[in-house]
Parts: C-alpha cells; structure tokens; sequence
C-alpha cells in the first residue's frame, strides 16, 4: 500500500517519525519499515518523502510484539489488525472481540507448555526422539514406530500408558 503524502513542513504536528517510534516501542526503525512493507502498520509521508506515523501506531506495535509473544505469525497478526482501522487506536471493545477470536489459540498453545513443563521432569531422552537406549519409557525404540520426532511431546502415548 504506497504511503499517503502529507503537504508542509518536515514537522507536521501529532505524527512521529520513524525514529521516534522506534524509541517509543524499542522496535528497529528497519523492522518498523519491515512492518509497513507488510501492511502491518502505515505511514504518511511528508513533501520531502521522510515517513510519519500517527500516534495510533505505537499501540498496533505494541499489539504486534505481543501477539507475537503468544506465539502468532505475522500472517495471523495482519489478519487481526485488518479488522482495526490504521487511523486510530482499537477500543477496548475491538480488543475484547479479537481476544475472543484468540482464547482457543491460547488455551491450546497453553496445554502444549504444559505437556512440555511435564516432560522437563522426566528424562529428556524418554524415547520421544526414538532414542533406543531408554529402556524405562521406551523399550525397543517403539517410539519409532509411532513416526519422526518427539512423539511422546507431540501427544502420542507410550503403550500402556494415557497421553501426558
């Protein structure tokens, strides 16, 4: 989406430059621009074509680094902003209905860290990477037989056994 120009001054009141909303966000000027190429954030531009972002925009940065703390790609990020207008901050009300859109992500991926904080307790190499040398969860490397990767992480269940 090719950046708006704004007529004036290289200054132009309540915008912020690229820099200052790097500053503002702890965010790379060069991942911002990353951002923009994405369609994730937007900015004007000025006569002399320097970039300027509403102040909206360091709450949809903020909403970037956190969803992708919760694990989300920038392709399900884009589709969340998509449903926000670029020109001001969501409202509470937007937030509470994206967050409804997310909940099952979250409780999913919950339940994965959970899974895994359980098998830091046991041995790291209880056959879930078919390693045929544990003989307490995976005798004969039945594991393999189960497919490639940490098949008891995933979910899959040792014979005899409930999954985790």
């Amino acid at each position: 989406m090719p950046a708006r120009r704004v007529p004036g001054p290289a200054t132009v009141p309540g915008l912020l430059t690229v820099g200052e909303v790097a500053e503002r966000t702890g965010v790379a000027t060069s991942a911002l621009r990353f951002y923009e190429e994405r369609g994730l954030i937007h900015a004007t531009r000025t006569a002399a074509g320097h970039r300027r972002y509403w102040r909206a925009t360091l709450r949809r940065v903020a909403f970037i680094l956190f969803a992708q703390r919760l694990g989300l790609s920038l392709e399900q990020i884009g589709d969340a902003l998509a449903r926000f207008p670029a020109g001001r901050a969501p409202t509470r009300r937007d937030w509470a209905r994206l967050s409804a859109l997310w909940a099952s992500q979250i409780e999913s991926r919950m339940a994965e860290l959970r899974r895994l904080q359980r098998g830091l307790a046991t041995c790291i190499g209880c056959g879930c990477l078919s390693l045929q040398r544990c003989h307490v969860l995976n005798p004969g490397d039945r594991a393999a037989a189960l497919g490639p990767g940490p098949r008891y992480w995933l979910g899959d269940a040792p014979r005899g056994r409930s999954s985790r």
